[in-house]
């Protein structure tokens, strides 16, 4: 079995949202190397799926890759915050919508081989309009696009973010299977 083994961690940088560490690593093979872990808190993430088959989401600006596209409301889990709980402020915060009882979806490591960062999916079938976004800077604009239209919007790179990739491929399947 090919497994690589941790030696320890020294922190080489930290903040509220992400601790960089120097990991040394043993590969299977007995070399020892250096290798950058980026340790991060959970990200909670929503959406709902109204009758007509369509996802509440964020039409948003990304600066570090300079790139706008569609995403799901989302948001670091605070401490002691129960990830549920954090999906569902996230959405309301940054939507102006409260969803109904929330059902998790899928939970995913978007970039595994460098940080230990999970994102857990939720999603809920109502929602209620609370009142204009708490968080409006985090979108451009909010609104209920279309299940089907989902591939079509990822060929297009108008879907970049992996944990909204999956999820919303997901829920597109669930959708069209009934």
């Amino acid at each position: 079995m090919s497994v690589w083994k941790n030696h320890g961690e020294k922190t080489v940088y930290e903040n509220p949202w992400l601790t960089l560490n120097l990991a040394d690593v043993e590969l299977p093979d007995g070399r020892h190397l250096d290798h950058y872990v980026i340790r991060q808190r959970p990200v909670a993430l929503a959406t709902t799926i109204n009758e007509a088959g369509e996802a509440l989401l964020l039409w948003r600006h990304r600066f570090i890759t300079d790139s706008w596209g569609w995403e799901l409301a989302a948001g670091v889990v605070e401490h002691g915050e129960d990830i549920e709980a954090a999906a569902a402020r996230e959405m309301l915060e940054e939507t102006g919508w409260r969803p109904g009882p929330l059902q998790h979806l899928l939970t995913v490591e978007p970039s595994n081989g460098l940080a230990d960062g999970r994102h857990h999916v939720y999603w809920s079938t109502n929602a209620e309009y609370v009142g204009h976004p708490e968080d409006d800077f985090e979108s451009d604009r909010r609104e209920w696009v279309p299940l089907a239209s989902v591939p079509s919007l990822i060929e297009r790179g108008e879907i970049r973010s992996a944990n909204a990739v999956a999820a919303l491929l997901l829920l597109h399947h669930m959708h069209a299977g009934g």
